[in-house]
């Protein structure tokens, strides 16, 4: 069955066959007459646009499967699905609405104890962490944690853990998030979570990268593995791209600036259409770059467009430690005036205002 040959080419990472099949399946009259062969054709359709890096498209087909809830867990991974999409294309309050929507009708159904309800739940963490509220995130974070110890949930209770590790991190507590990220890994270890299992150890090589002094080389040792098994899985684009970034940053600490260039083209060639916080990272990657190279004004120009890129998207938080980031530049370049305006630019971003009476 055609439907079979989708699925098989999603899971082998080779999400082009399985559009080409599930459309062919979607396109066949007798479709219909089966009853929810059109159901999940449409679920195996949306994972490989999403695959593909084609969120907009993803999206309209999931809003669509929503719309209809089913009392099992395939109604909750479609749910996941749709916030994670408007998540990754920078669309935080939708990406939230989501759960918000489906609460209710899950209570209905009975399906609150399920893994994938907990995982909804942590999903959203995830777009309040991105979307510059890590205090709402970790509460998210805690509740998920009682629910999946409530409920037995093993791989809940994990991802709980995996989102608590990012909100920490973003508190600029990286031995604590490293310590919770590890936690959650030894409990994917023993599951067939292999995709999340990809995506924490890529989350954990980060980590490693934004320790004081960065470990670069045991960042580089673990995106090798993650690497070559996102080669053998049905990896989303988003997470594709971000394993290259991720190497461009790492080959960047370690002063070659060569195979950063090649990691960042490769993300910038892999990464979804609308992706505006992978956006802002290749941008800033990109200014760094330009910066090493002695480029001062190409790399303004690189960090400046960054921050408009997580401004428009809505993540003030990125965007003020990008301002941050280019103050030091600047600075750093003799620009005194351009480091001030900059700071000054964070600080609005990060909701600080001037003193009354004084002027700016």
């Amino acid at each position: 069955m055609d439907l079979d040959l989708a699925d098989l080419a999603l899971a082998s990472g080779d999400a082009r066959t399985a559009l080409a099949a599930v459309d062919a399946v979607l396109s066949d009259p007798a479709t219909e007459q089966v009853p929810g062969l059109s159901r999940a054709a449409r679920q195996v359709r949306a994972g490989a646009l999403e695959r593909l890096g084609d969120l907009t498209a993803a999206i309209v087909v999931l809003e669509d499967l929503v719309a209809t809830p089913t009392p099992d867990a395939s109604w909750l991974k479609t749910l996941i699905a749709l916030s994670r999409c408007y998540r990754d294309s920078g669309d935080f309050p939708r990406a939230i609405a989501v759960e918000e929507r489906a609460a209710a009708t899950i209570d209905d159904l009975g399906l609150q104890g399920l893994t994938e309800a907990i995982q909804l739940t942590v999903t959203v963490a995830g777009a309040h962490l991105f979307g510059g509220d890590p205090g709402t995130a970790m509460r998210t974070c805690l509740r998920a944690i009682e629910a999946a110890e409530e409920h037995g949930s093993v791989i809940g209770k994990a991802s709980a853990y995996w989102n608590a590790s990012l909100v920490e991190a973003a508190r600029g507590q990286i031995e604590t998030a490293i310590d919770l990220a590890r936690t959650a890994l030894a409990t994917f270890e023993l599951s067939d979570d292999r995709r999340n299992r990809i995506k924490l150890r890529s989350q954990i090589a980060n980590l490693h990268l934004m320790q004081d002094p960065p470990d670069a080389p045991t960042a580089l040792e673990m995106l090798d593995g993650v690497e070559l098994e996102m080669n053998w899985s049905d990896m989303p684009a988003w997470d594709l791209a971000f394993t290259q970034v991720l190497r461009a940053k790492a080959h960047l600490l370690l002063g070659d600036l060569d195979a950063a260039r090649t990691c960042l083209d490769r993300a910038e060639q892999i990464k979804p259409t609308e992706a505006p916080v992978l956006e802002a990272q290749c941008l800033v990657l990109h200014g760094r770059l330009a910066f090493a190279d002695g480029d001062h004004a190409e790399a303004r120009q690189r960090f400046r467009a960054g921050v408009h890129a997580l401004t428009a998207a809505g993540s003030d938080r990125g965007a003020a430690q990008l301002w941050f980031d280019l103050a030091e530049l600047l600075a750093q370049v003799g620009d005194t005036d351009g480091a001030v305006q900059a700071f000054r630019s964070a600080g609005a971003s990060s909701g600080l205002q001037p003193p009354t009476g004084l002027t700016r």
